[in-house]
């Protein structure tokens, strides 16, 4: 593992960027993780969106012929096999394959906040004690001292 750019905190190591909260020790884990963070990153984003909906959108036409008997679609776009293709791309693809690689990139997005919550908390604790210091040495010289 890289050397933490904020030290340790709870025995986590903290890291600027969450890409090295990867283990170093082993390449193929690393690389899986690193594809992981890089995937769900990826259809995380409103372009990953936007090329679910066209996918989604091309059984359409398909469906509006079944149910209204309309013949103003080309035939290509109402064929059997295009409508087995789509369903197979959003219902097994899609929904197998790209849920446990979003949960591995959400669980290591998951550790990398938690180290940084932690450090983050400790990091207010300290500075809450030296300001509570602070408070009493401002007390002991506001006091009137006696003769």
């Amino acid at each position: 593992m890289a050397k933490p750019h904020f030290g340790f905190t709870d025995g986590m190591a903290v890291h600027l960027s969450r890409f090295d909260h990867l283990a170093a020790g082993n390449g193929i884990q690393r690389f899986n993780k690193s594809l992981a963070i890089g995937i769900s990153k990826a259809v995380g984003s409103m372009y990953c969106a936007y090329v679910f909906c066209l996918i989604s959108l091309m059984s359409l036409p398909a469906i509006l012929t079944q149910a209204f008997s309309l013949t103003v679609f080309p035939h290509w776009m109402i064929s059997a096999s295009l409508i087995a293709l789509i369903a197979w791309i959003s219902s097994y693809f899609l929904q197998l394959v790209l849920l446990p690689i979003l949960m591995v990139g959400g669980n290591i997005q998951g550790e990398a906040g938690d180290a940084r919550a932690a450090k983050t908390f400790e990091d207010t604790e300290a500075i809450r004690a030296a300001l509570t210091q602070l408070d009493a040495k401002v007390d002991a010289l506001a006091k009137p001292q006696g003769n």
